[in-house]
C-alpha cells in the first residue's frame, strides 16, 4: 500500500474539468515531481488530494484512508501552497507553532522539539521574532516550509515550495526533505524547474491541459520528445552529475 494513492482523479473548478483521469501512488520514502506547464491541473491535483477541494470522480487516499474529515487529514498531510499570506501581526514563532493545533499538543516536549527542528531545517531561527507581514517573499516561503514540517505528517504536499527562494535556500529546503523521506514521509512535489526535478525526484507525473500524460523516472518522463510534445518547445538534455539539465535548443 502506498502513502498516498490517486486513481482516476478528476477535478472541477465551477463548470471547467481541470484535472481528469490522474492515477498513480506515491510510496514511503519517495518525492514523487508534479510537472506540467501553467494551467496544466498541478495546483488542482494538489488541493484535491489535501482535501481542501472538492473531487469530482475518482479517489484518493492517504495512508490507507480516504480524504474526509479535515481535522483527521490534518494529521496525516501538511500542505504548502504556492500563496502564503498571513492576515495579522503574528511573529514568525507563532505561525509555526500554529501547525501543531492538528495535534493539541502545543507546548509539550514533543511539539516543542518538531518547531526546533523545523525551524532550524527552514533556516528561520533569527527570524521568529519578526512579524510574519514584514517578512520578504523567500522568508516567508521559509516560514511556510517550517510550518509544513512542524506538523508532524507523514505526507507532505508542495506547491512549488522553492520558487521564492535563492540558490542557498532552495537546497537547504530539499535537504530537509531528503532527511524526511529517509525516515519513511512521502512527498509530492509541484516544480517548474525541469533540472531541478531530475536531481531531486525519484518518480515524475507529467500533466498536460488537465491530463496525466506521462509517469516514471525522471529519465524516462525528461526526454526532449515528452518536453516538446507538452511544453511547445525543442530542447536539449545533458547529464551533469546525477542530474539532466534541460535546455532550450534555441539557446544551445
Amino acid at each position: 500500500m502506498g502513502m498516498i494513492e490517486v486513481r482516476d482523479l478528476a477535478v472541477r473548478r465551477g463548470t471547467r474539468l481541470v484535472l481528469e483521469g490522474a492515477t498513480f501512488t506515491a510510496h514511503p520514502g519517495e518525492c514523487l515531481a508534479i510537472v506540467g506547464p501553467n494551467g496544466s491541473g498541478k495546483s488542482s491535483m494538489i488541493s484535491a488530494i489535501a482535501g481542501d477541494l472538492p473531487v469530482d470522480r475518482g479517489q484518493v487516499r492517504i495512508h490507507g484512508r480516504p480524504v474526509g474529515d479535515h481535522r483527521e487529514q490534518s494529521r496525516l498531510r501538511a500542505v504548502m501552497g504556492q500563496q502564503t499570506s498571513v492576515a495579522f501581526g503574528f511573529t514568525v514563532k507563532e505561525v509555526v507553532e500554529m501547525a501543531r493545533a492538528p495535534w493539541g499538543d502545543s507546548g509539550q516536549a514533543g511539539a516543542q522539539r518538531a518547531v526546533k527542528e523545523a525551524v532550524e531545517s527552514a533556516d528561520v531561527g533569527h527570524l521568529l521574532d519578526r512579524d510574519v507581514q514584514s517578512l520578504s517573499g523567500g522568508e516567508l516561503a521559509r516560514v511556510a516550509f517550517a510550518r509544513t514540517l512542524a506538523q508532524g505528517t507523514q505526507a507532505l504536499l508542495l506547491d512549488e515550495p522553492v520558487a521564492a527562494l535563492d540558490l542557498a535556500h532552495q537546497v537547504k529546503v530539499f535537504d530537509a526533505l531528503a532527511a524526511r523521506l529517509r525516515e519513511g514521509h512521502t512527498a509530492l512535489v509541484v516544480l517548474h524547474d525541469l533540472t531541478l526535478v531530475s536531481a531531486v525526484a525519484d518518480r515524475v507525473v507529467l500533466l498536460s491541459q488537465g491530463r496525466q500524460v506521462a509517469l516514471g523516472t525522471p529519465a524516462e518522463v525528461i526526454t526532449p520528445e515528452l518536453i516538446e510534445q507538452v511544453y511547445g518547445v525543442a530542447t536539449e538534455v545533458r547529464t551533469v552529475g546525477r542530474a539532466k539539465a534541460t535546455i532550450p535548443s534555441a539557446w544551445c
